[in-house]
């Protein structure tokens, strides 16, 4: 496989960015209010993850957007981020480039402070919360408080 790129997020990659995150929203079954994909922040992703306690970062393959994810704070804490919308386009999953978007956030986190990193997913994405797992995160029992993705029914924590 050819090698991709893992970047921040620049404005003009917003439009590409958001048009994966829909398709695979849609091809997951997470349309509408109650799942990330139908988050306000989609359509200008490089708008809503400013320094210094969130980022959003794009992976490119031969100059083209394949995928994305990033990290925020959950709920305004300053304790627990939460990793958001790391979505990846279907023909380059399973090539390492969600793991390494993946550890770039939590590397991130790190960096900003965070002590726990929370995500919420669905179950029926077995290949993400696989990857998640092997990077330290466990389910949990319920959601955190102040969790905004009510459609999800897979909540995880990984302590940082």
């Amino acid at each position: 496989m050819t090698s991709f790129h893992i970047q921040p997020i620049l404005p003009e990659q917003d439009e590409d960015m958001a048009n994966i995150i829909l398709a695979v929203g849609r091809e997951f079954g997470a349309v509408g209010e109650g799942f990330g994909p139908g988050d306000a922040e989609v359509t200008q992703m490089s708008h809503h993850y400013p320094l210094p306690h969130s980022r959003y970062y794009t992976a490119t393959l031969q100059g083209r957007v394949v995928g994305g994810g990033g990290i925020a704070p959950f709920a305004g804490s300053r304790e627990t981020c939460e990793l958001r919308k790391l979505f990846l386009l279907p023909e380059v999953r399973g090539k390492g480039i969600g793991r390494a978007l993946a550890e770039t956030c939590l590397r991130f986190a790190r960096q900003a402070g965070y002590r726990y990193c929370y995500l919420d997913t669905l179950q029926s994405m077995q290949a993400a919360i696989g990857l998640y797992q092997s990077l330290g995160f466990r389910k949990l029992d319920h959601p955190l408080e102040g969790v905004v993705h009510h459609g999800c029914d897979v909540w995880m924590l990984k302590r940082l």
